[in-house]
């Protein structure tokens, strides 16, 4: 695939967005399980020929709370890959993406979670990821710094290889645990 090349969750569209691809739906009529048995079928045969498979659905299962089928596997999937790994994933605040602040007031141990969790990420993204000024950050940062407050623990992220074997166990109803 080079630069050009287009993935086909993009060029088939049409059966990775279709409503019954969605982890909601729950149809009744048997031609209508047929048919979304039929597109998880195809959706899971176009994601296993894509060369962006793994990192996709690293970042599905690692960065993004994403719905529907991705990267070959569904929402409920991606869920139990996160519970066997250790993983949380936030859910999207969509009022700050949108610049809406809430006027709440932001403990020390939040943002030193995020920042002990992104610790290469500017405080300017930081602030606008928890809905409050750089100043304030760096204010908590400053505070904790000053107090000795030590740095929570964060676990490293699987690599792609491991959340891939992961998936392959989930997929097959493997019931062990991949987390140590």
């Amino acid at each position: 695939m080079n630069t050009t090349d287009t993935t086909a969750c993009v060029v088939f569209s049409n059966i990775f967005l279709h409503p019954l691809m969605d982890d909601a739906a729950n149809p009744e009529a048997r031609n209508e399980r047929r048919e979304q048995q039929m597109l998880r079928t195809q959706a899971e045969k176009l994601c296993a020929g894509c060369p962006l498979l793994a990192q996709c659905l690293t970042d599905a299962v690692t960065r993004f709370d994403v719905a529907g089928y991705v990267a070959g596997t569904t929402k409920r999937q991606r869920q139990e890959i996160r519970a066997r790994l250790g993983v949380q994933v936030a859910a999207e605040d969509l009022d700050t993406f949108v610049g809406v602040n809430s006027g709440r007031q932001f403990d020390r141990g939040e943002i030193q979670r995020i920042r002990a969790a992104n610790p290469t990420l500017p405080l300017s993204v930081i602030a606008t990821k928890i809905g409050c000024s750089v100043s304030t950050v760096k204010r908590h940062l400053r505070r904790d710094a000053e107090d000795g407050t030590p740095t929570p623990r964060t676990r490293m992220q699987p690599a792609p290889s491991e959340v891939l074997a992961v998936a392959i166990d989930v997929k097959r109803g493997t019931r062990r645990s991949a987390a140590a």
